[in-house]
């Protein structure tokens, strides 16, 4: 008998009291296991819900996702990340968790049209087996960029599941469809195997850069919960070892959402270099497309190397050599190789020029022509390569860097933050009576001109051309994304303000001398703002709402007996 099959599972059993798998689906899209099968290649074994529509399109590609390619030579195990674009016709799928995006930090909502593969791979002898080499992939797939907290789950799951396979798996999805759902803000505590993890869920309203979760423990839990300090950063010092005096233009290439290519000789260290170079310009959303690791399979291989146009905006990590010859006219090529000590200092990789990225042996280094806006801030630089020569943990070292990191990027965005304020109407002007005043377009020449008293020079020492990077990062997709966002935020506000104020408006009192179409009139508009702030779940005052309810179903009820029967069919 399948173990994931029949009325024993907890699915049939609380389909009465709540949805099934609902609190599953809120951490997880599904569990994949992908083997290796002499006349198929790598084939998905197993997927758990066993009910979850993945198309045959998703299915191809998480199967060469989740195995590194024979170039990286990857014995034992070996955890990565990967991300794929979903198929065409889920996207239009309503999300159940725009409260959850409301709330999360814009880097780590969830995501809309891509699948987070979180990967366990394991490669060893085995005897027993024709090729000689047992090959079996656990993988998570997820909308949530949770990518610390998904591979600490599968260094506990896995290698339980390669022991005892399919019922361990099943136990485990039982066990994560008892959490509480991902809510911003809160310390969950999260029973898995024997062990309570406790994470911190960050929200939006969280200061940036701010201390580290502490234990929190309300009740006597056993055993004492594991504490994980966060969800989704990582050891960024580690990422970046040896290219930490480039590390200024890799951060203004990921500002301009410049295409790139990481080549790496692991899907581990590609992987991860990918998701470092991305958070690097954090708190700013990334709105570029990133492939943490990306095969010669992948759908979007003919799309992304396509010599007619110029290359995405997207970056690239990969591990095949092959892909040296394939990507020869990008812009930007940063090849890594294994980490090499120069004395006490990992070898620092030099910058080079594109026309040497030819053979399929070519060395370490970027290879671009890209020259910097700004200087490079030296101070860091000897404090981090310092800190290595006093064996500093990497903990230490990487909370440096990522403070620098959210300073160099808060120093460019403040000024962009302060003057899109200053294009919000006045509270004032919120009346009533009239549709809520229009937020005032964005020009970039007036923004340019408050630079010299409000930017960034107030808040950060480095030197160099600010202006000029201004200019490229609107042309940016980056730009973009950070401005639609701001605006929707910016106009659900004055939503938000203009019901308050009908709210507080009397309305009974202009209804007086009012003929019935006006009324009418008056009550249909009424009631598209409401439908329309609890579709966008507006923030609006405590009660504000049921007011408006309450004092819509008053004037219907002052209506003639036809009037009250057509509106309250409608």
């Amino acid at each position: 008998m399948n173990p994931f099959d029949g009325s024993g599972s907890p699915r049939h059993e609380e389909a009465g009291s709540r949805c099934p798998w609902n609190r599953f689906s809120s951490w997880l899209e599904c569990v994949c296991v992908v083997t290796f099968d002499l006349e198929l290649g790598q084939a998905i074994e197993l997927v758990f819900p066993q009910d979850v529509k993945l198309t045959e399109k998703e299915k191809t590609s998480i199967c060469y996702l989740s195995f590194p390619d024979s170039y990286s030579g990857c014995l034992g195990d070996t955890q990565f990340s990967f991300r794929l674009r979903q198929s065409v016709g889920r996207r239009a799928v309503r999300f159940r968790d725009d409260m959850y995006n409301r709330d999360a930090p814009v880097t780590l909502q969830r995501e809309a049209s891509h699948f987070f593969g979180y990967v366990y791979f394991r490669q060893v002898k085995d005897v027993s087996v024709k090729r000689g080499y047992f090959q079996k992939s656990l993988v998570l797939v997820s909308r949530l960029p949770y990518t610390h907290l998904f591979h600490s789950l599968l260094q506990i799951i896995a290698p339980e599941f390669f022991e005892k396979l399919e019922p361990c798996l099943e136990a485990v999805c039982n066990e994560i469809d008892q959490w509480p759902s991902p809510v911003p803000g809160l310390t969950l505590n999260l029973p898995l195997m024997g062990v309570i993890i406790q994470v911190r869920i960050p929200s939006k309203a969280d200061k940036p850069g701010g201390s580290p979760v502490r234990q929190t423990v309300k009740e006597n839990l056993l055993p004492t919960p594991t504490l994980l300090p966060t969800i989704h950063d990582l050891d960024l010092f580690k990422c970046f070892q040896s290219v930490l005096i480039h590390l200024q233009m890799l951060w203004e290439l990921m500002l301009l959402g410049e295409p790139m290519v990481v080549m790496a000789p692991s899907p581990t260290v590609s992987s991860e270099t990918v998701l470092a170079l991305v958070s690097s310009i954090s708190p700013l959303k990334f709105c570029c497309d990133f492939r943490p690791y990306f095969t010669i399979h992948d759908n979007e291989f003919r799309e992304f190397t396509t010599r007619t146009q110029a290359p995405p905006n997207v970056i690239l990590g990969v591990t095949n050599p092959f892909f040296i010859k394939t990507f020869q006219n990008w812009p930007h090529v940063v090849r890594l190789g294994e980490i090499r000590m120069a004395g006490d200092l990992p070898k620092q990789v030099k910058v080079k020029k594109l026309s040497k990225l030819k053979t399929l042996d070519t060395k370490p280094g970027i290879y671009t022509t890209y020259k910097t806006f700004l200087h490079k801030d030296k101070i860091l630089i000897k404090r981090l390569l310092k800190g290595i020569q006093r064996k500093r943990p990497s903990e230490v070292q990487s909370a440096i860097l990522r403070r620098h990191l959210l300073e160099l990027t808060q120093s460019f965005i403040i000024p962009l933050e302060r003057y899109m304020a200053s294009l919000m109407p006045l509270q004032r002007s919120v009346t009533p009576w009239k549709t809520p005043p229009q937020i005032r377009p964005f020009s970039q020449n007036e923004f340019m001109s408050t630079l010299d008293h409000t930017g960034p020079q107030l808040t950060s020492v480095l030197k160099g051309d600010w202006m000029g990077l201004y200019r490229k990062f609107f042309r940016s997709p980056n730009f973009d994304g950070w401005y639609r966002q701001r605006h929707k935020e910016m106009t659900q506000k004055l939503e938000s303000l203009h019901l308050e104020v009908i709210c507080e408006a009397d309305l009974l009192g202009w209804t007086r001398d009012k003929s019935e179409v006006e009324i009418v009139d008056l009550i249909l508009k009424l009631r598209e703002k409401l439908t329309k702030a609890r579709r966008q779940q507006l923030q609006v005052k405590d009660g504000v709402l049921d007011k408006l309810d309450a004092f819509i179903n008053s004037i219907i009820r002052s209506l003639p007996a036809d009037l009250q029967t057509v509106l309250n069919s409608h």
